[in-house]
């Protein structure tokens, strides 16, 4: 699947400025080089501390019948890979539930509208599969994430996040 976006709803460029290139949104089938690459790449710019997954960990993503693999790319000649995100679908008791985890733009990328079109397209998937609420978190110090997902209709919730780590 192959969407394109226009990258001014991530923020138009001022008056004069060149036009911004247009985003092109993929869901990952096939788990490249160029994939794994480009992952490799973007995740160390979202977490100073996780290991950039292995083709096998990506083929488990791709393959996996809750787990959606965006990618994004800017409508240039060379249309490198420059953002990623995660989309999760599940049913639980209460219902059908999905979560965005993991979206980062390269730095290099950043403002050309490619984490609007990513959530985006995570957005109209999880609609079209009859999820009702999407939850996703970031730190408070993704400051520009975080003005993103509220512009694009995200509300803040007061709630309690946990986490355990084995080991």
């Amino acid at each position: 699947m192959t969407t394109e976006a226009d990258a001014s709803s991530g923020g138009a460029p001022s008056s004069g400025a060149a036009p911004a290139p247009s985003v092109v949104i993929e869901v990952v089938t096939d788990v490249t080089a160029e994939v794994v690459d480009a992952v490799a790449r973007l995740i160390p710019q979202l977490s100073s501390t996780a290991p950039a997954p292995t083709r096998d960990e990506l083929s488990a993503i791709v393959t996996s019948p809750g787990a959606t693999l965006f990618v994004s790319r800017l409508e240039a000649p060379e249309r490198p890979i420059v953002g990623t995100l995660t989309l999760i679908i599940y049913r639980i008791p209460t219902g059908l539930h999905a979560v965005i985890e993991d979206v980062v733009v390269d730095e290099a990328a950043r403002g050309a509208g490619c984490g609007a079109a990513l959530v985006a397209a995570a957005l109209d998937r999880a609609g079209a599969a009859g999820v009702r609420n999407i939850d996703l978190s970031s730190r408070p110090s993704r400051e520009a994430a975080n003005r993103l997902y509220l512009r694009m209709g995200f509300e803040g919730r007061e709630t309690n996040l946990y986490r355990y780590r084995h080991g």
